[in-house]
């Protein structure tokens, strides 16, 4: 495929005006509802194939969401497409303001490997409720997934409409090289800086999806048993490939032993003696990840877990005794069922450990104090977190998901995914019944009068 023609193709496309009529995107996501429900199973077995996620997990963090979330722009379009109005300024008078939403033009979306389908369908629906065209970028990391992607795409949308580019960094690379009107991209920060410098030569908007380092902090007061169960879930879900799983976790000296105990003993009621045999464990990606998470465990003291397999792509859940802050494993994000504990005496200490690392993407507290728990939430600069519980802040379409810093720049899901590729066009209408003469040269006389007029907005 020629990508600067299939570029060019797709502005010209979206010069014909048609992908900003209301019906043309409500049918065109009504086509891509109906064909994500037609290949569900299709999906569930690719991601499987791809790295065994569980078919529990791929229809609640996969397949669900999409079409949840397809579901919301149907229902919402025409709401979020009407022009918004707000109140003129008394500068103005007499006049109306509204905010137009209008698409921003051809969109470039690269998705990531760890949730191929839902990180590749969540962007691009938002797209096309606002109206662009748009290229996707699949990861070739997930072949299977990507597969199918490609042949949903092609049977519902006109290539100019909509497109699947596969390949790997020397596409993604010749992609980037393209001029776009808007960029989003799901991924590491290493590469979203590289996106981000090449959108900077033509200036194009971005959404980077990143990552980061995310604590999770357990303070004396918290419910030990419940945090346990609540952690192993949200970290160990598709193999800890998550973007927002707790990275590393901040314990209180006091419950430390516990809390070690606890969580054992639920990774065996959640995977059994030997997880390794659970048809509810995912595999890493690829043995290039695998051996950047093996490379971790070397010198630690494993408290539980440890153990690998490289020919099946397994590392088991496991629970870190106190690393070195400069090892390995707390240098990056993990990305992976690998879990550091490092015990705290006060808030300091937290502090201390925190301003190693930049802002995160998430924040996790677990406490029975509330005063605690509004400390960490307003002291901490991050993307979205949860108190009392992981991940799960994400499944609320009404907040805002995104990251600060390092970990991401912009935010989307639910309307905010239709706004996100929408650009927010402010419009003042003008009465000609009445000429206000304030503003007119000459301007003598007419300094307290402007002065009056500003402060009463």
């Amino acid at each position: 495929m020629n990508i600067p023609e299939l570029v060019q193709s797709q502005k010209n496309y979206f010069a014909t005006q048609q992908t900003k009529d209301i019906s043309f995107r409500k049918s065109a996501l009504k086509r891509l509802q109906k064909e994500l429900i037609t290949r569900e199973k299709d999906i569930i077995k690719a991601l499987h194939d791809d790295f065994k996620k569980p078919e529990y997990e791929a229809v609640m963090t996969e397949t669900s969401i999409v079409l949840a979330e397809l579901k919301m722009a149907i229902k919402n379009i025409h709401s979020w497409s009407k022009p918004q109005r707000v109140l003129p300024s008394l500068l103005n008078f007499p006049s109306s303001a509204k905010i137009y939403k209008e698409p921003y033009g051809t969109v470039l979306i690269i998705a990531p490997w760890n949730y191929p389908y839902q990180l590749a369908f969540a962007p691009l629906l938002g797209a096309i409720a606002a109206g662009n065209t748009v290229v996707l970028k699949p990861s070739e990391l997930t072949p299977h997934t990507s597969k199918i992607t490609k042949e949903i795409i092609e049977v519902v949308f006109d290539k100019n409409h909509v497109a699947v580019v596969e390949g790997g960094v020397d596409v993604s690379t010749e992609l980037l090289a393209q001029r776009w009107d808007y960029i989003f991209f799901t991924g590491s920060v290493p590469v979203g800086k590289i996106v981000a410098k090449a959108a900077a030569n033509h200036l194009t908007p971005v959404t980077l999806e990143l990552g980061g380092k995310s604590p999770c902090i357990i303070d004396e007061t918290a419910n030990i048993k419940l945090a346990a169960k609540r952690l192993v879930w949200g970290k160990f879900i598709n193999g800890g490939q998550t973007c927002i799983a707790p990275d590393y976790l901040l314990i209180h000296t006091s419950i430390k032993e516990q809390f070690i105990q606890q969580f054992k003993e639920e990774i065996f009621r959640a995977y059994g003696e030997n997880p390794q045999n659970s048809p509810d464990f995912s595999r890493i990606v690829n043995t290039k990840n695998f051996d950047r998470l093996a490379l971790m465990l070397e010198n630690e003291k494993c408290v539980i877990g440890g153990q690998t397999d490289r020919d099946g792509r397994y590392i088991a859940p496991t629970l870190i005794d106190e690393p070195n802050l400069d090892s390995e494993v707390m240098k990056g994000e993990i990305f992976g069922p690998i879990f550091p504990l490092i015990s705290y005496e006060n808030e300091v200490d937290i502090e201390k450990i925190t301003a190693k690392y930049d802002k995160p993407l998430a924040l996790y507290v677990f406490t029975n104090r509330n005063s605690f728990a509004k400390k960490m939430m307003q002291r901490f600069s991050f993307g979205g977190g949860t108190i009392n519980d992981t991940t799960v802040h994400f499944a609320n379409h009404r907040l805002p998901f995104g990251g600060v810093g390092e970990s991401g720049i912009g935010a989307y899901h639910g309307k905010k995914t239709f706004d996100t590729f929408s650009h927010h066009k402010g419009v003042v209408s003008r009465g000609t019944w009445l000429d206000v003469p304030t503003r007119y040269a000459p301007y003598k006389g007419k300094l307290q009068q402007l002065k009056t007029l500003m402060k009463l907005g």
